[in-house]
């Protein structure tokens, strides 16, 4: 069954936006009568289609349905290229992430002005919306505005990791595995060529551990997919 997230509520209807709407008429091809998912407000409805060209959908029941992870994790990832940056958030958010940071860092190759960022965001919350109605998520992941390395300095959270290659020891997955017990996980990723040693010393310097995934060197969209698998067993157990 096809899920949307509900922008509004109006007694026993909900409100999707415009943009849905046309889904479901244009794409999906839905007609009357037919059901669909919403969320609204972190919860599940299943609702009718009333009037295909009406956007109110009438309530039919609540449903006891979160399939969130019981950790918020926070992935903050270097500016990468446009492909590459779909395809994190696309993954991350199928994997259950809570918030991700674009983050401006010495060796991204990506550069944003004001107004191309502005439209960046825009789109990239866009990308977290349609993957988290196709995985079934309850809730959207955040993107935040583009930020500095010198700002995760304001992120708050029980760990707070940085994704190293020097540091071949202090694994991820056993280091969780004997923490386990937290609410909050914040995640340091570098873009293509990694993070310069000067910001990962700084992060050092604000509590952030430097932590390994392993004995390869993986590219940044390959290190967000293993940082939130890891995360997501660990929640589970």
């Amino acid at each position: 069954m096809q899920r949307y997230f509900a922008k509004n509520r109006d007694n026993d209807c909900l409100i999707l936006d415009k943009n849905d709407l046309h889904h479901i008429k244009n794409v999906m091809r839905m007609n009357n009568g037919a059901e669909i998912e919403i969320i609204y407000d972190k919860e599940l409805y299943i609702c009718k289609i009333c009037d295909v060209n009406s956007n109110k959908f009438s309530i039919v029941e609540k449903l006891d349905d979160d399939n969130e992870m019981d950790i918020e994790l926070i992935v903050a990832v270097g500016l990468v290229k446009e492909q590459k940056m779909d395809i994190i958030l696309q993954k991350l958010t199928e994997l259950g992430v809570s918030r991700i940071i674009p983050v401006k860092m010495e060796r991204s190759i990506v550069k944003l002005d004001n107004k191309r960022e502005k439209k960046k965001i825009e789109r990239w919350n866009s990308i977290c919306k349609e993957a988290a109605e196709q995985s079934k998520r309850n809730v959207i992941p955040v993107v935040d505005d583009v930020i500095t390395v010198k700002e995760l300095d304001k992120i708050e959270a029980d760990y707070k990791f940085v994704c190293s290659v020097k540091n071949k020891d202090n694994l991820v997955n056993k280091y969780l595995q004997k923490n386990s017990k937290c609410a909050k996980i914040v995640f340091v990723i570098g873009p293509e060529g990694g993070l310069a040693s000067s910001e990962e010393e700084y992060l050092n310097d604000l509590g952030y551990t430097s932590i390994s995934l392993g004995r390869r060197v993986l590219r940044v969209e390959t290190a967000c997919i293993y940082v939130a698998s890891v995360v997501g067993f660990i929640s589970m157990g």
